[in-house]
């Protein structure tokens, strides 16, 4: 193997920046822990080569897939685009790669990069994870996978896909690490002032009542308004079905039919979506918002942040509270 590894990271049409310059970045801070030398290098290439137009509107220079030598890249990643669902049919890009995905030592992809391994068919089979807003639609379209919804990233042998945006920077990280061993990928992480290892998933980010906690036929919503105002009250199946004029049983098993979950986990959801938000958004103490949220005391609301968000109550806040 060459002293350097090569990363070649490949650019479709209106690729997002920081997928390329994050993880870029990372691997050009990491040094060989035997010589000190720079430990990678990197090319931009993409389907024909010239210049790619990124989605802040300025272009990256690329070399054209035909010009590499499968043989010398150690590294390939595809990074996510605005139109990543078109670069799955450019027959050229995709012929390429699968044509030599078994020469490349690793495989990952940035975001909805993931897309493109799932049309060169390297997802099949395989765990991965995409944008939390593109999980379910990485599912449909490549239902050999497996897609996970809330990792920062995966590692499934030897191809690698990461959430979004910034965590490229944490997948190039465990790369780096795998290749050079803790103490090279720990001065990366430090000079990147970056986690080694990002606490919790993109749970974190994500706004899980957005999707979980309204039928689509908006049978309920009523009910969930009435809900948000008496979080703080005991809300049993008993309140919910008087509240909804009908038996408990009736309810239950409409509720859940109709939403996907039970009540207690609508509940449960609506609950964590108000805590933070006075997280995000308050100066309360947070034994106050477990009350007034209807965890009743603090313990109970830190097994729901770590439960679902992975971090505690703590330290949610000190990441997103508003300044």
């Amino acid at each position: 193997m060459p002293m350097s590894r090569l990363i070649v990271f490949i650019l479709t049409p209106q690729t997002v920046m920081l997928d390329v310059t994050g993880p870029l970045q990372a691997f050009h801070e990491a040094t060989d822990p035997a010589t000190g030398d720079r430990a990678y290098r990197t090319v931009l290439a993409s389907s024909h080569g010239g210049p790619v137009m990124t989605d802040t509107g300025i272009p990256l220079d690329t070399i054209a897939v035909a010009d590499l030598d499968p043989d010398e890249i150690h590294t390939l990643i595809a990074a996510g685009s605005d139109e990543t669902l078109n670069a799955t049919r450019d027959r050229h890009l995709i012929g390429w790669l699968e044509k030599h995905r078994s020469t490349v030592s690793r495989i990952g992809s940035v975001c909805i990069g993931a897309f493109i391994l799932g049309a060169a068919g390297l997802l099949d089979g395989r765990s991965c994870v995409t944008h939390w807003r593109w999980c379910q639609r990485l599912q449909d379209m490549f239902p050999q996978s497996h897609v996970a919804s809330d990792p920062i990233y995966v590692h499934d042998g030897p191809v690698w896909t990461s959430a979004g945006v910034t965590t490229g920077i944490d997948m190039a990280v465990a790369m780096i690490e795998q290749d050079l061993g803790r103490e090279a990928a720990l001065a990366v992480a430090r000079s990147l002032i970056v986690f080694i290892r990002r606490p919790g998933g993109q749970s974190q980010f994500s706004l899980p009542l957005e999707h979980q906690a309204r039928d689509s036929t908006g049978r309920f919503d009523g009910l969930h308004g009435w809900i948000t105002q008496h979080l703080h009250t005991r809300l049993s199946v008993e309140d919910l079905a008087e509240q909804a004029g009908m038996s408990p049983r009736n309810f239950s098993r409409s509720y859940k039919s109709a939403t996907g979950q039970s009540p207690a986990r609508s509940i449960e959801l609506m609950r964590l979506e108000a805590a933070r938000t006075a997280l995000e958004q308050t100066q309360k103490r947070i034994s106050q918002i477990s009350v007034t949220c209807g965890f009743g005391d603090d313990e109970r609301m830190r097994r729901c942040f770590i439960k679902h968000l992975g971090v505690a109550p703590s330290d949610y806040r000190e990441r997103f509270r508003r300044a």
